[in-house]
């Protein structure tokens, strides 16, 4: 990518205010070690939700609003297509999503070339409570975990650490954590926003230090940050700049003071 097509440009962290199609057209093949994506789950449909004791509108903005499922899935596979392009060979990608996506791109994966490594369920220990009453509480959500289907080919996976991490057992594929704490929301909210915790895990499962990351849907930078954080390179897409921003102020706040520069 050329300098000037950066959003906000640091030597390590390099944001990208585009389309992620469009970005993604853009780079080189075989350019990334890892890639985390948490793409819409198109259920902004009207319908209510609970967030903060309150009850809110699931509403998430025009890139969430509701899909027919031809479409979705066929959104999916573009994206997906292209990170099959842009992906090592050795690399692997993270998705993650809920009922609403999840099976949509679970398809798309091995329709455009990879190989389902693991089906990682994300087990919220505080989930918002079910308001409707008319089904069981939604306390999960589903990341995939993938790699190119190419026969003898290696993936990175850090098998030992995952197993010192979890007290020298096998780590198993169901991970609990809270939702995003409220200090990591300090220079504002987007309503997808993962944990770094959950975040933390995925990136040392998979990368080695000064690996190259890219979060093709980076809303509010979790994805960054924990990268940042752990001595990677991040490479993030999103299409809105107030998400930018905010991806902005807490990468500066991790490392220290401002070393990037905006470009408008």
């Amino acid at each position: 990518m050329k300098k000037e097509n950066y959003y906000y440009q640091s030597e390590h962290f390099k944001l990208i205010n585009n389309d992620t199609l469009n970005a993604m057209k853009n780079m080189n093949d075989k350019t990334f070690d890892m890639i985390f994506a948490d793409p819409p789950y198109f259920l902004s449909d009207g319908g209510i939700t609970c967030s903060g004791g309150k009850m809110v509108s699931v509403n998430k903005g025009k890139w969430d609003e509701t899909l027919s499922v031809e479409e979705k899935h066929e959104f999916n596979r573009k994206w997906i297509r292209q990170c099959y392009r842009i992906l090592k060979d050795e690399g692997t990608i993270w998705i993650s999503g809920t009922l609403h996506n999840i099976y949509s791109i679970g398809m798309a994966l091995e329709e455009e070339g990879f190989k389902i490594i693991n089906n990682i369920t994300w087990q919220k220990s505080n989930p918002p409570p079910n308001l409707a009453c008319k089904t069981f509480t939604h306390s999960t959500e589903t990341i995939l975990w993938a790699r190119k289907d190419i026969k003898g080919k290696k993936y990175k996976f850090n098998y030992q650490l995952m197993k010192e991490m979890n007290g020298n057992k096998q780590m198993k594929d169901v991970w609990t954590t809270s939702l995003t704490k409220p200090s990591e929301k300090k220079f504002g909210k987007h309503p997808t926003q993962k944990p770094l915790e959950l975040l933390e895990r995925i990136v040392l499962a998979s990368t080695n230090e000064n690996d190259l990351i890219l979060d093709p849907f980076s809303g509010s930078g979790t994805t960054g940050v924990v990268a940042n954080m752990l001595n990677r390179n991040y490479i993030g897409i999103d299409k809105e700049k107030s998400y930018l921003d905010i991806s902005i102020k807490r990468y500066e706040d991790i490392a220290g003071g401002k070393d990037g520069e905006k470009k408008f």
